[in-house]
């Protein structure tokens, strides 16, 4: 009688089949002979190398709720932050490259103006309003979710570890990145506790799961550093949030002994927040008493750099409330109701007055006109709507230290009032073609002709102080009066800067406390040499025991191992204190780290 039983080698033992049956022309499994037709499906299922009976995985669907989790899990994702985060920036340069109408309104006109094929396109797209555009706020939004849904469960792990004990220690310390290995007359008990007094004053929590180890871990800092810096990064998005819907800024140019009162229609330019009331502005004013402002005249490669630059100013907090006298400079702003004034420039203004033929004036003013070298040589414009029959306009340059003969053109070439002249054109016509806003430092000529003298060459005119030039064709004449300096300031409040600030020092921590702090885990187990030792026996895995403690007292073996998480040198120190730890001058130690 046959003895062999292997269901490997008899088909017979195999459920559903008969003897003798193979299974590879088994009719019921074979996809061509099965039915008397060929199956072309089960020959697809069937992989080389797999049985033919063996069928394709199905896999499961996710359904609606798994997709959900799925995406949220990719949003949630570290990638997926760093990626938003670079989108943000990448989104932002818009803002930088094209005119925005929350800064200057009437360059975003000019550049619609002079590009008529893209404009509306760029403007649709929200290109002109680059930060307040749907688009800009859902990059924002998805970054402050990302990290939001990032930190949340990092956090509630991180408190579930902070509550939990240290693992139990393995059973052969000897396999982890760092170990060592002494023996010691110490009784277990004692030795344990030299290595628990070693670990405390190295600051690991301690746990001894059974009587004869000790598992310590370290490096929790760690961990809430990450967090730490994650949080403060939302922080910083929401300090960002609040200046932005909470807070406005105006710029305005102001004239030695001019005044300027506080409302939203008296600055040059204003940017308010979207929930700031307009009407609730500080109602400060502001005299511009003196500007002091000095030049260095020492030739070399600092000539012409400002070496004082501060501005005397007399401030009341309302109209005709109490005034103070207050100095700003660069960095040392002035704060009012809330507000900071900032000193953020500084550069001329010519005072020009255009009279009519019958001599009656049509403008006087102090106009500004903006610096474009370090020279000052400064650019601004002269409307005249008043004129008749036709407005006039005068484009040109100031120069604080005029070159007389022009013979490079327009120069000045120091920034200091020593030979102040300005150099103009003069043009007629519509100053403000079909009614649309522009910069008053511009002068759209599209609708108007520039000025010519009775022989047909565009009149030039170059003034000093004091000068006057008569305009040709009886259109009156222009004298240049005197110069003032102005100063640029800036107004702004930011409720969210304290938030920002905060959250940033919180930042720098936590990416400190991430960098520095290794996360490390030590693990000590004792064990008795044992009677055998001396003879060479062999201890439970398989290794020899340890020998005795010298003149036959009983020994311990004391096996420390350690690990990190990241690569960390101080590891093995940490592993060689607590092996010296153990304090035993008879004792004999082998390390193995």
């Amino acid at each position: 009688m046959s003895t062999d039983t292997n269901p490997t080698t008899s088909p017979a033992t195999e459920p559903g089949r008969g003897p003798g049956t193979d299974p590879t022309t088994d009719p019921a499994t074979d996809p061509v002979t099965a039915k008397g037709t060929p199956d072309t499906g089960a020959g697809e299922r069937v992989r080389k190398g797999m049985r033919p009976d063996r069928q394709e995985p199905t896999l499961p669907t996710l359904g609606t709720v798994g997709m959900l989790r799925w995406g949220w899990r990719q949003l949630t994702s570290m990638r997926t932050a760093l990626f938003l985060l670079l989108l943000l920036s990448i989104a932002a340069v818009p803002g930088s490259i094209f005119p925005q109408r929350n800064i200057d309104a009437g360059r975003v006109a000019d550049y619609i103006a002079q590009n008529p094929a893209s404009s509306p396109w760029l403007d649709k797209l929200g290109f002109f309003d680059v930060y307040a555009s749907p688009w800009f706020s859902a990059i924002y939004l998805l970054l402050f979710v990302s990290l939001v849904g990032c930190i949340v469960p990092r956090t509630k792990v991180h408190l579930s570890a902070l509550r939990s004990t240290p693992p139990r220690a393995p059973a052969r310390l000897q396999r982890l990145d760092e170990h060592a290995e002494v023996t010691t007359t110490l009784s277990p008990d004692e030795a344990l506790a030299a290595a628990r007094a070693v670990l405390k004053r190295k600051r690991f929590r301690l746990h001894s799961h059974d009587a004869t180890s000790v598992s310590a871990e370290s490096g929790y800092l760690r961990e809430t550093g990450n967090l730490l810096f994650h949080l403060a990064l939302t922080g910083i998005i929401i300090g960002m949030a609040v200046g932005h819907l909470l807070g406005w800024r105006g710029d305005i140019i102001l004239a030695e002994g001019d005044k300027f009162a506080s409302s939203a229609g008296t600055y040059n330019t204003i940017s308010p927040g979207p929930w700031v009331d307009t009407e609730t502005l500080p109602p400060f004013v502001l005299s511009l008493d003196k500007l002091h402002v000095e030049f260095n005249e020492t030739p070399g490669r600092s000539f012409g750099t400002p070496r004082l630059f501060d501005a005397q100013t007399t401030l009341q907090s309302s109209p005709g409330g109490p005034a103070s006298s207050e100095n700003v400079s660069v960095n040392h702003p002035i704060t009012v109701d809330g507000a900071d004034i900032f000193l953020l420039g500084n550069g001329y203004t010519p005072v020009i007055t255009v009279r009519d033929a019958t001599g009656a004036v049509l403008y006087r003013e102090a106009t500004p006109f903006l610096p474009q070298d370090g020279n000052y040589r400064s650019v601004g414009v002269i409307k005249v709507p008043s004129a008749s029959p036709k407005q006039l306009g005068f484009t040109g340059f100031f120069l604080p230290t005029a070159e007389p003969s022009f013979t490079n053109g327009p120069v000045s070439i120091f920034p200091d009032t020593n030979n102040p002249e300005v150099a103009l054109s003069v043009w007629e016509g519509n100053l403000f073609p079909g009614g649309a806003p522009q910069s008053v430092y511009t002068l759209n000529t599209d609708e108007m002709k520039q000025v010519t003298k009775a022989d047909g060459s565009p009149t030039l005119i170059r003034l000093k102080p004091g000068q006057t030039y008569q305009l040709p064709g009886d259109r009156g004449s222009i004298t240049f009066d005197s110069v003032k300096r102005f100063a640029g300031l800036s107004v702004r409040t930011d409720p969210g800067a304290p938030i920002s600030l905060v959250s940033a020092i919180l930042a720098t921590l936590g990416l400190i406390l991430g960098l520095t702090i290794k996360r490390r885990r030590v693990f000590v187990r004792v064990r008795p040499a044992g009677s055998g030792a001396a003879a060479g026996g062999s201890t439970p895995d398989g290794g020899l025991d340890s020998p005795a403690g010298a003149g036959g007292r009983p020994a311990t073996v004391v096996t420390i191992g350690g690990l990190s998480k990241d690569s960390d040198p101080g590891l093995a120190a940490i592993v060689t204190a607590i092996a010296a730890g153990v304090p035993d001058r008879l004792a004999e130690r082998t390390d193995r780290s």
